[in-house]
């Protein structure tokens, strides 16, 4: 890793580095790996388009090799679709009232994250593939139950029913005009196994989740200062960087 980053500055070194940013809305389809008990979860695919937010900060050390960081905001999390008694609940048992029911649970934090990446292609065109990793803090949580047509729910800032930090590792292509298809997996899972207390009325222990990863397809448009200007018509004078 310390080798990579030398190599990287010494190309720097010996070469007029660009630097700007570029800022980026995202419309995510994600799933879920869930385990209960050592059994699978039913999961429903995720669509989410609000609110993902990013600013990245780019350096292109050659026309062919760059580097960006920065940070993002994203509404990242997993839907459960099964019978009530494999939800996760306690002690629920064939006398229950909601015993062999249908239930879906929405479960969602909003995420900071902050990113580094390696770029590779086209920097002058803006087109490149790219690989990198992130870090990404839970700050805001909310779940939701669906059960015979009501609906309960529940929010709490900095939750302890998800890990705070979870890691992801992410790559993908930028097309010409900024448009950005990516994928990404988070390599811890989403729900904190040390939780006990109640979801909605029901006691949980969430040791008995084997699994909760996420992981996901986005598409996004990143925007920068010369698009805009393509875009307008004007000149780059007129222009504040975005």
């Amino acid at each position: 890793m310390i080798a990579g980053f030398i190599a990287l500055f010494s190309v720097a070194s010996n070469a007029q580095v660009n630097f700007y940013r570029t800022n980026g809305a995202e419309i995510i389809f994600s799933g879920a790996d869930v385990t209960f008990n050592g059994a699978d979860v039913n999961t429903n695919m995720r669509f989410t388009a609000f609110f993902h937010g990013q600013q990245m900060f780019n350096m292109d050390l050659t026309r062919f090799l760059g580097l960006y960081t920065g940070f993002g905001i994203r509404n990242i999390g997993l839907i459960t679709d099964d019978l009530y008694q494999d939800m996760g609940f306690l002690g629920v048992d064939d006398q229950h009232p909601d015993w062999n029911k249908q239930a879906k649970i929405k479960r969602r934090s909003y995420a900071l994250s902050f990113p580094a990446a390696i770029k590779l292609g086209n920097m002058k065109k803006q087109v490149f593939a790219y690989a990198g990793a992130s870090y990404e803090w839970m700050f805001h949580y909310k779940q939701k139950l669906f059960i015979d047509g009501q609906k309960f729910k529940y929010s709490e800032w900095a939750s302890n029913r998800t890990n705070a930090w979870i890691p992801s590792l992410f790559a993908g292509l930028q097309f010409p005009g900024g448009m950005n298809l990516k994928f990404k997996m988070y390599l811890d899972d989403f729900l904190n196994s040390g939780f006990t207390g109640v979801d909605f009325g029901e006691d949980v222990d969430y040791s008995a989740f084997g699994a909760s990863n996420i992981y996901y397809i986005s598409f996004s448009t990143i925007i920068n200062k010369n698009s805009v200007k393509n875009m307008m018509g004007v000149s780059g004078d007129q222009l504040t960087d975005l």
